[in-house]
């Protein structure tokens, strides 16, 4: 497929500029709900722009930094971040962990006090003081939700992946062995034998994947997560053939239940649900970049990229990220429950945009 270098480098420089405007614009239903669900009682203001949904999003402006080496992109997080940290940040769950990835990387390349003091106490926190299931497993608790015995795929991209970072930037083989068994355990639970997909959850209170829903955004995290875990951590031997085993069984199901169209379902194995962007970047993105890592068979690079164009297509001319689903809790008894979410413009759904077209710059 002959790709348009120049068309996506144009839309890249669209996105990155109309970041601010997504990152900084309120969820009201959001923190309506948190008035009254907030599990920590601290001040609600402190997740207004400190949560998962930003935590992507600032991931996905660093690798425009890195890509680009543009400064601008840099020390706009870092006015982030500083003007964030000196307000105050929200108390820690798997969810409000997820800001702290693009920061473990800026820590990564310069050395900032204040920004290792805040990684490292929140490192030891997820080892120390996250709630834990039966086996070890990180709880998926959130702001305003216990989740209680509960596991979900968006855990490892929200929380294991920067305590693999902090892994290596601290040299601390607790973390790297706890962020590689909670892969492996992650994925014993929530692997789909029948198709290779990841269910969103499972809970150990009746030992079930909820209503097995083989949702889109969930799978995606996992397949963004596994090339970028590899890429971040040394894993070798037994461990890394698992995780690139399990890679591989996803990827061929994803191009087995891809819709004509090039996008995929908001359920992955289900036609009838709507055709959803964020997980689509976040597949085509994965995909690519395990590709260019050696990971997977190279004939999947043609899957990611027949995504290009209706990704394209729903990228506005001032930068928004149309047909990307809300936030999605678990679907705890019918899987219509997805079908039901909300379509609305999402920081994530800026950054997995621009994930996606980068890798697709590379391929």
């Amino acid at each position: 497929m002959k790709v348009d270098n120049e068309k996506i480098e144009s839309t890249l420089k669209i996105l990155a500029d109309s970041f601010q405007k997504f990152l900084y614009e309120d969820d009201e239903y959001f923190l309506e709900n948190m008035k009254s669900k907030n599990l920590a009682g601290d001040d609600v203001s402190r997740y207004q722009h400190w949560e998962w949904t930003q935590g992507v999003g600032l991931y996905g402006l660093l690798q425009m930094y890195e890509e680009t080496g543009k400064e601008e992109y840099l020390a706009f997080l870092n006015q982030f971040y500083e003007k964030e940290i000196s307000l105050g940040l929200p108390a820690k769950n798997i969810n409000t962990t997820a800001p702290l990835l693009p920061l473990s990387f800026i820590l990564k390349e310069k050395e900032n006090p204040t920004y290792r003091k805040v990684c490292h106490e929140w490192a030891e926190a997820i080892m120390k003081d996250f709630v834990r299931t039966k086996e070890g497993g990180f709880t998926h608790r959130t702001s305003d939700s216990e989740n209680d015995q509960e596991l979900w795929d968006d855990t490892l991209f929200m929380t294991v992946m920067f305590l693999a970072s902090m892994g290596e930037i601290e040299d601390n083989d607790e973390y790297r062995q706890e962020a590689r068994y909670q892969f492996l355990l992650h994925i014993k639970y929530l692997v789909d034998h029948k198709t290779g997909l990841l269910f969103h959850g499972w809970t150990f209170k009746g030992n079930h994947n909820f209503a097995e829903a083989l949702w889109g955004r969930g799978n995606c995290w996992f397949t963004m997560a596994v090339p970028e875990y590899l890429s971040i951590a040394k894993v070798e031997g037994a461990d890394r053939r698992f995780l690139i085993e399990a890679l591989n069984a996803q990827v061929e199901a994803l191009e087995k239940y891809q819709d004509e169209s090039g996008m995929w379902h908001t359920l992955v194995d289900d036609a009838t649900s709507y055709v959803e962007t964020s997980a689509t970047c976040g597949f085509a993105y994965g995909i690519l970049k395990a590709v260019r890592m050696g990971l997977i068979d190279p004939k999947y690079k043609e899957v990611a990229l027949k995504a290009l164009d209706p990704v394209l297509a729903n990228i506005a001319d001032d930068g928004t990220v149309n047909q990307v689903s809300y936030g999605t809790p678990m679907g705890r008894e019918s899987k219509d429950f997805y079908k039901q979410i909300e379509i609305k413009p999402m920081p994530y759904g800026q950054a997995l945009a621009m994930l996606f077209l980068l890798e697709v710059l590379k391929a």
